[in-house]
């Protein structure tokens, strides 16, 4: 359980949220450094077993790289790392995908991006929906990896309308009862009290019929495994989908850029609540992922945001799918 001392020392960056606004800080592009693009089109599918996965990018965010952003390595070793891969070194691009999971009659949806409190490069979940040929009112069944912003702000617009209408919104007990305690609330640094008013203006007033709170390592659907994978928030939980003897894995925000994290695990993002807890588990689901070489995909990952994994130095290495 996270205390005050974690509330000032290990989340303030992770959560902070610009005044009046119901967007993370981290998910807010910084116009000087330029718009980057977004693929087209905006969805890309893939087979596991019987199962059929789509991502679905919903924007790309374009931050400042500077020193607070990996917390324990000096910033010319971060830019050193990405310049070794042909990446810029000045500043960081953070997509946001979230994924369709096609599995007989059903359709569900893992987190929900920014919706229409993101930028203008963002809150495109819905446009790339449609353009896969899916509609909102289809999905039946909407699966939430964690509480920060960019993954639950689609469920609802502005006006507060559901988004999803038909579907069950399925989330981690855990990551549910830190961000709805009062107690917490109020103790929190005004900076971190964003995130507690968004988690409110985003689940209350769900009935609890749409509204189901479920243990992490539990299966959510057939075929469909929950896992916890705390430290990046206290209720942080991926998705494992199995299929004709096919597995993939949606690891959420495991790890925000794979080309600094998976390929040093022990790195600590500035995001990550609980970075002892989220480095150690970061390594271990990379680790037995590499080891089946399951089909991973990630929120953060770039696009098509699903691939695979392979052992590289003390890390690994995220290889898109072509």
């Amino acid at each position: 359980m996270l205390s005050r001392r974690h509330f000032l020392h290990a989340g303030l960056a992770a959560t902070a949220y610009a005044a009046g606004s119901f967007v993370p800080v981290w998910a807010q592009s910084a116009p000087n450094l330029g718009t980057p693009a977004l693929p087209s089109p905006g969805f890309r599918r893939t087979k596991v077993g019987d199962v059929e996965v789509v991502s679905l990018i919903d924007g790309i965010a374009r931050r400042p790289l500077g020193e607070e952003f990996v917390k324990n390595a000096p910033l010319a070793e971060v830019r050193a790392l990405l310049a070794s891969q042909g990446l810029p070194t000045d500043y960081i691009d953070v997509p946001f995908t979230p994924f369709l999971v096609v599995a007989g009659g059903r359709k569900m949806l893992m987190d929900t991006g920014l919706g229409e409190f993101g930028g203008p490069n963002a809150g495109k979940l819905a446009e790339n929906l449609r353009a896969a040929g899916v509609q909102p009112s289809e999905i039946d069944t909407v699966l939430i990896s964690h509480f920060h912003g960019d993954h639950i702000n689609g469920i609802r617009n502005k006006a507060g309308e559901l988004l999803f209408p038909k579907a069950k919104v399925l989330v981690p007990a855990p990551e549910f009862a830190f961000w709805m305690d009062d107690a917490r609330m109020a103790a929190a640094p005004q900076g971190m009290k964003g995130a507690f008013e968004n988690v409110r203006r985003t689940f209350n007033g769900m009935s609890a019929d749409m509204l189901v709170r479920f243990n992490p390592g539990d299966e959510v659907a057939p075929g469909v495994q929950s896992v916890a994978a705390f430290g990046h928030t206290p209720g942080h939980t991926l998705f494992e989908v199995s299929s004709a003897g096919q597995r993939f894995v949606y690891v959420a925000d495991l790890t925000n850029v794979p080309a600094l994290f998976a390929r040093n695990p022990d790195w600590a993002v500035t995001f990550d609540m609980d970075a002892e807890a989220a480095r150690k588990v970061r390594r271990q689901v990379f680790e037995r992922i590499t080891a089946s070489n399951a089909l991973v995909g990630g929120f953060h990952f770039p696009f098509p945001a699903f691939g695979r994994m392979t052992a590289s130095g003390n890390g690994f290495a995220f290889q898109p799918q072509a």
